[in-house]
């Protein structure tokens, strides 16, 4: 009996609510931090061995040669893997062709929406790094430009929701879950901006992030893009407090893995208040997150430079072939066109470099064509992409 009071304890209300022209229960969340509290005893060598591991990871990051490059690129794979839950259809390939004036092989608002999210994690770590606090005005910024333009660009960017929405299911009757009603949200998204700063009984940061990262998608406080800025909440908490000097672990390939798991223990904390098998599973995955980057950080830093070595091996051609692989480390595909507009040297050096290169297997050419040729780094591309085939 203790037990089942225990889990009722931890669970809201429900309020009648209109969505579609039907009536429907709709869920609102008590406020954070869970009553009765979690007993982290039990978790303590989890959140130990979390801490440890994003340490870790953030000191490879730090001796990277080139750590924007990486930043650049690897910020580019969480956006994409966090549109792949949503349902994009679009791979790392699709985003970089985009960005290179190139056609994708997806319809356009796929990569868009990819590129829209890449756009909105810059603004929010540039925003978090000129003093802004994580706050609900820095959330709806961010909100803004991930929903700019593209689908969604309708959906009220910027602005918590005014209608009720709902999660699943062909209609509100039969949906998985339906969040609060418009009314309760900016109160419910204020209780969370005030857990997110409490200083009076202080959690341990990873805790704080989990329980704040299944608060936010509970209330669902925007019409559409909740999945992606709840995923993205996490890392900006762990930047902003200091955990990660650079926003390099994300959760996304985690996350899409183990999907289903993900979206029964986000339903669980509602139903049942299971707040400790969403813990569990939230800290095994920020271990696995942290060793799978920093192991393609190593992997990426040793493919450069034993083609760094292939190259220098060419004699004099080496000095302009390495500009071109310098180049290519931050954007995969090149084309000469595009190398002559970004590169201080000549047309022709350029077509003998990119040659240079081809020779020594670093780049292949991947469209056929006799002009507009494109050229990819391929090796890089491999490692770049692993786990982020489309959902089908």
């Amino acid at each position: 009996m203790a037990a089942a009071t225990k889990a009722s304890d931890r669970i809201g209300t429900y309020r009648i609510s209109t969505a579609g022209g039907e009536e429907v229960r709709a869920y609102v969340p008590p406020p954070l931090p869970p009553k009765p509290a979690v007993d982290l005893g039990p978790f303590y060598s989890q959140i130990e061995a979390a801490n440890r591991a994003i340490g870790h990871l953030d000191g490879v990051t730090s001796i990277l040669p080139d750590t924007p490059l990486f930043l650049y690129m690897y910020v580019r794979k969480e956006a994409l893997l966090s549109s792949q839950i949503e349902g994009t259809q679009s791979s790392l390939s699709d985003l970089l062709l985009y960005e290179s004036n190139a056609k994708p092989s997806v319809p356009i608002d796929d990569v868009r929406e990819v590129s829209n999210y890449v756009a909105a994690m810059d603004l929010g770590m540039r925003r978090i790094k000129g003093g802004l606090p994580i706050s609900n005005r820095l959330l709806k910024e961010i909100h803004a430009t991930l929903l700019r333009k593209g689908r969604g660009s309708t959906k009220g960017p910027g602005e918590f929701r005014r209608s009720q929405n709902w999660i699943g299911g062909t209609r509100p009757g039969n949906a998985l879950y339906v969040p609060p009603p418009p009314q309760e949200v900016t109160r419910c998204m204020s209780d969370l901006e005030r857990f997110i700063h409490e200083q009076a009984r202080p959690l341990p940061l990873l805790v704080q992030a989990a329980f704040a990262h299944v608060q936010f998608e509970t209330i669902h406080p925007f019409l559409d893009g909740n999945g992606r800025l709840g995923r993205l909440l996490i890392t900006l908490m762990l930047h902003a407090q200091g955990a990660l000097k650079e926003p390099v672990l994300y959760l996304s390939l985690y996350l899409k893995t183990h999907r289903q798991t993900y979206y029964d223990l986000l339903q669980r904390v509602r139903t049942h208040g299971e707040w400790e098998a969403w813990l569990t599973f939230f800290l095994e995955g920020i271990q696995e997150t942290s060793r799978q980057a920093a192991d393609t950080a190593k992997a990426i830093l040793k493919l450069f430079e034993k083609d760094r070595k292939a190259i220098e091996g060419l004699g004099r051609p080496a000095g302009s072939a390495l500009q071109i692989h310098q180049y290519i480390q931050g954007k995969p595909y090149i084309s000469v066109t595009e190398a002559a507009k970004a590169l201080p040297l000549s047309v022709p050096t350029i077509r003998k470099s990119i040659d240079h290169l081809v020779d020594l297997r670093i780049l292949s050419e991947m469209t056929g064509k006799r002009r507009g040729k494109i050229f990819v780094y391929r090796e890089y591309m491999e490692r770049l992409s692993q786990g982020t085939e489309p959902i089908h």
